[in-house]
């Protein structure tokens, strides 16, 4: 059996998922750079392999145990893919601010626009659904049910630290007035 006779859609979807993945990463890896340069810190690096590992192995294992003639439900599908504009929608709320990382900027405001205005950890809520989301779309329900349960330990940890780490610092109003 040849590799495209492996690949159907779900296969399809995925790899789109992945280069969706790796263009963010691209783009979280300029922002972090210049942040740095800015005089910005890390915090929390040390939990970050735990990410990486989490979501690399949650698309692989996708990848490898979703046959390839598997249904793709439309409807979860559309519901993923509205994470996707909630993807997006924090990532260019946040500009150059947005990474992977939690990079912190002395003396920077908080954002408070946009899906911030809303929900205090919108990126969180997203990516918690499309943990759950994508898998589903191929009836991978143990695969939705295992990315889920080690998210929430990781995630609860990470918020903590971030929490921590922008404690003290301004916020921008929606309007875009600073508030103390």
């Amino acid at each position: 059996m040849s590799v495209w006779e492996m690949t159907g859609w779900p296969q399809v979807i995925l790899l789109l998922v992945a280069a969706q993945r790796l263009a963010e990463l691209a783009l979280a890896r300029r922002n972090t750079a210049r942040l740095l340069a800015e005089g910005a810190r890390e915090v929390g690096a040390a939990h970050y392999p735990l990410f990486v590992a989490l979501h690399a192995g949650w698309l692989v294992l996708l990848f490898v145990a979703t046959p390839a003639d598997a249904p793709v439900n439309g409807w979860l599908l559309a519901l993923f893919v509205a994470l996707q504009a909630g993807r997006v929608w924090v990532i260019a709320t946040l500009g150059r601010f947005w990474t992977t990382r939690i990079i912190t900027l002395p003396g920077a405001p908080l954002v408070r626009r946009g899906p911030f205005r809303w929900v205090h950890h919108p990126n969180y809520l997203v990516v918690a659904g499309e943990l759950a989301v994508l898998p589903l779309v191929f009836g991978e329900w143990w695969i939705a049910v295992l990315a889920t349960v080690l998210n929430v330990p990781l995630t609860l940890h990470r918020i903590r630290v971030e929490e921590a780490a922008l404690t003290g610092r301004r916020a921008i109003t929606p309007a875009g007035s600073r508030a103390a």
